[in-house]
């Protein structure tokens, strides 16, 4: 009974901050601006698919970047002594103690035209190149401001794996491509899955990195949102249906990813 009731202060700052937030998104996207239900909102959202569709692609892009660059650096990890993973480990949170909207303006200042970037081109009589205002350029702010979720998931399942096991493998008669594919990969699976989903859902919903990199004509699904709450073509109730729509799925998405990991799981004890 003590331990029920303990509870309750976690079940009230859930429905506070999580049940109620929650239900007023699905009211506005249900209702128009004189609170009458209506499905316009949702309907309406056919003219921004290649806008969502964008979305997707940069956040998959971004995602499988961040995975094959945080890969090798875990592994690194892994195997290096103790005293070396905590100095590892603290550069690789080093930018996060920056302020995020102060990094994005750095790479801005990079990349523009008469950026650091360019000057040190100009020095071999190359560009000035178009680097800002592009996709390439959005996906780079989404990669450096979200490689450490994906690294730090990795490093925390790779560094629990039993060293025995690998070695087993190698007494066995295992090369290196075969300890990596048979042990080394499956194990990290877990840390894989939650690399993703920590990368992709704040990818696919930002708004800053795509307008200060991306330039107007960049935009994801974030940006639309804000557009509606924020933006002179202020829609709450369209905005509402935007992020209900994303909500879902991301929901899918995670969905997804989680089934995988478990059937992946139940192969491995399998």
């Amino acid at each position: 009974m003590k331990s029920k009731a303990s509870s309750y202060p976690y079940l009230v700052w859930m429905a506070i901050f999580i049940i109620v937030p929650l239900a007023m998104v699905v009211y506005f996207a249900f209702t128009n601006t004189a609170g009458q239900f209506t499905l316009e909102n949702l309907a309406g959202l056919g003219k921004y698919t290649p806008v969502l569709l964008r979305s997707l692609k940069l956040a998959a892009i971004s995602t499988v970047i961040c995975l094959v660059i945080a890969y090798p650096i875990a592994l690194i990890l892994m195997n290096s002594k103790a005293s070396s993973q905590k100095m590892m480990l603290m550069l690789v949170m080093l930018p996060m103690w920056m302020n995020f909207l102060l990094r994005t303006y750095a790479w801005m200042t990079l990349l523009e035209k008469n950026g650091l970037i360019n000057r040190f081109l100009g020095l071999f009589g190359v560009g000035p190149l178009e680097m800002i205002n592009t996709e390439g350029a959005v996906v780079l702010g989404m990669v450096y401001n979200y490689l450490p979720f994906m690294i730090l998931p990795l490093y925390s399942v790779m560094v629990k794996i039993d060293k025995s096991v690998i070695e087993a493998a190698q007494d066995l008669g295992s090369n290196s491509f075969h300890v990596f594919s048979k042990v080394i990969f499956p194990l990290s699976l877990p840390g894989v899955m939650s690399g993703i989903t920590m990368v992709f859902v704040p990818a696919i919903s930002t708004f800053i990195i795509s307008k200060m990199l991306g330039g107007g004509s960049n935009l994801l699904v974030g940006d639309l949102i804000e557009l509606q709450f924020l933006g002179n073509a202020y829609n709450p109730n369209l905005g509402a249906a935007m992020s209900l729509v994303l909500m879902v799925i991301i929901l899918i998405c995670m969905g997804i990813m989680n089934r995988f990991g478990d059937e992946e799981s139940k192969g491995m004890i399998i």
